[in-house]
């Protein structure tokens, strides 16, 4: 009996370990490697996939072979679900965040670089966009699951404006979240030509403290749109 216990607590921090490792494993291997889910989400995935066939392939072990190991990930999922929402550092620790691949047309190789991204891979992904000039997109970002989200320039709308006779937008920009959920996004302000004095100008004239908000977006104009926390 006692034999099965230490077997049982092995199982438990087998399965601690590996969960542990996988995700820092495919935290290096990039984002390219994700498709559509978090790392943490993949990791659950293949993890579970494999720990519910234990008892199936080998009878001789006990059903809880499987069942504690399973329960254990799904805690873990929950645990870590749950401190992503409250601590945004954990969140981006776990799931890293997005990274900006293009702007005005213009590529940035030093993130593609860092992403491990060819440029062969981006001009694929802009493609299944509809997309086969970068030059035609102001603003693409790859998502931390590792999809690529684009902004196109006014200019390359479909249909465009000038073929409706509509009048020429005031901002050259995509509206861009400034603040998400306390936190200033410093990129965002730099592409849109805003301070962070900006940002606390806008928050006084609401009366909304940082802390308080859950979304600002802006472009670069003086529009803006605040929802609060």
């Amino acid at each position: 009996m006692k034999g099965a216990g230490n077997a049982m607590w092995v199982i438990l921090l087998r399965t601690l370990l590996v969960y542990l490792t996988t995700i820092g494993a495919m935290r290096l291997m990039g984002k390219r490697q994700l498709g559509e889910l978090q790392p943490s989400e993949l990791v659950t995935t293949i993890l579970i996939s494999n720990l519910a066939s234990i008892s199936i392939e080998s009878p001789e072990l006990p059903l809880t072979a499987s069942l504690v190991p399973v329960l254990l990930i799904a805690a873990l999922e929950l645990l870590f679900s749950a401190l992503c929402f409250r601590l945004g550092g954990f969140a981006r620790l776990l799931s890293g965040k997005p990274m900006i691949v293009i702007r005005d047309g213009r590529i940035d190789k030093n993130t593609l670089r860092q992403m491990r991204i060819t440029m062969d891979d981006l001009l694929e992904a802009l493609r299944g966009k509809d997309i086969f000039d970068p030059n035609e997109v102001a603003y693409a970002v790859v998502e931390t699951n590792g999809a690529l989200s684009v902004c196109k320039k006014w200019q390359s709308e479909t249909p465009a404006r000038q073929d409706l006779g509509l009048p020429t937008p005031a901002a050259k920009k995509p509206m861009l979240p400034l603040v998400i959920d306390g936190r200033i996004a410093a990129e965002n302000l730099a592409f849109c030509g805003k301070t962070e004095g900006w940002v606390h100008k806008v928050l006084g004239q609401k009366k909304v403290p940082l802390a308080h908000t859950l979304l600002l977006l802006s472009d670069d104009t003086e529009e803006y749109r605040l929802i609060k926390k």
